[in-house]
């Protein structure tokens, strides 16, 4: 799995710009002032919309629709992503337990992998009912999708065991929490793989988007200016996923390959200057790219609140304080998500 996990703790004396055995040679810089500012903001946010939409879906006692089990799911990935946030403020850049240290790096790559992985499959089953409406796949089945649910958070927790169990690195940037560490050569196999394979999911993911838009612009709504509005506002409400999942995350991918090549130290010692100023802007975009990739647990509910009616409807009567009529809104038997595969 793609992280830091093995992040660690030194005192901040070590951390100046010296390129000395005692000290890391690697900076933070403005990071050390960036990177808590905006984990703060995304914390507030993330915190306060995810909650409100764990609150949604778990309001109903059962879900009745296989996206409605996946959403659920990627709203507590999100909400669970965002609560490991203070710590990670907290501790970054500063001397802290190295077992806490570790959990947190973990827990938040955990996450955000649950993130990806659900929100791929909601947009499966939207593809599905969008291109195939008259089928019905097995995946499209609640109960196969609860299943679905489980071994996505089952493979995620294997992946990371490496990573946990692994001992405890030497050195003084690894003493660092959240910082550029030296990786071994089966955790750059790990990290480099799970790039692979997100190029792959990502490579479906948008190629799946790009028939639907073909599909829905072939759809005729009628020939007046209020049904061609009607379409583009379908088609656009369509592209809010791909637009966040690619702004959030292809940055972060982006930057692994050559961000894992370093921490392996691929270079000759001939070239340790270059490599050393290679290393500190890797570290610096790849701190940047994480941060982004947090900032998905913000976005995700403006996807429920844009696809999904019900989700909607909640937050208005929420706003209004018709809290009785929410009630009984989320207890029919309606799809939560029913304007996802309506449109």
């Amino acid at each position: 799995m793609s992280h830091n996990a093995t992040e660690t703790l030194a005192p901040p004396a070590n951390l100046s710009g010296s390129h000395s055995n005692n000290s890391c040679a690697v900076e933070d810089g403005f990071l050390t002032r960036v990177l808590p500012a905006c984990y703060s903001v995304i914390f507030v946010l993330g915190l306060l919309g995810n909650a409100v939409a764990t609150a949604v879906f778990f309001l109903r006692s059962r879900s009745h629709s296989s996206i409605s089990v996946y959403m659920r799911h990627m709203a507590a990935a999100d909400l669970l992503l965002v609560l490991c946030l203070p710590l990670r403020i907290y501790y970054h850049h500063r001397r802290g337990p190295f077992l806490v240290c570790r959990l947190v790096g973990t827990f938040f790559y955990v996450n955000m992998y649950a993130s990806i992985l659900f929100l791929s499959l909601i947009s499966l089953d939207r593809y599905l009912k969008i291109m195939k409406p008259v089928w019905v796949f097995r995946v499209q089945k609640v109960e196969w999708s609860r299943k679905v649910s489980y071994a996505v958070w089952a493979l995620l927790v294997c992946g990371t065991l490496p990573f946990l169990l692994g001992g405890r690195p030497e050195g003084p940037c690894e003493e660092i929490c959240f910082h550029f560490h030296r990786k071994s050569t089966s955790g750059a196999v790990i990290n480099l793989v799970t790039v692979a394979l997100f190029y792959v999911l990502a490579l479906g993911f948008l190629g799946s988007y790009g028939q639907i838009s073909v599909k829905l612009w072939s759809i005729s709504l009628g020939n007046d200016e209020q049904a061609r509005r009607k379409k583009r506002r379908v088609i656009v409400k369509t592209f809010v996923v791909p637009v966040i999942f690619t702004v959030c995350f292809m940055p972060y991918h982006a930057i692994r390959v050559p961000y894992v090549l370093a921490q392996l130290g691929v270079r000759s010692q001939e070239d340790m200057l270059s490599q050393v100023d290679a290393k500190q802007t890797l570290h610096l975009l790849n701190e940047l790219a994480l941060c982004l990739s947090a900032l998905n647990s913000c976005l995700d509910p403006l996807i429920y609140f844009f696809l999904s009616s019900t989700f909607r409807k909640t937050i208005i009567c929420v706003v209004q304080g018709k809290f009785k009529k929410m009630y009984a809104m989320n207890r029919r038997r309606s799809s939560v998500v029913k304007s996802v595969t309506e449109m």
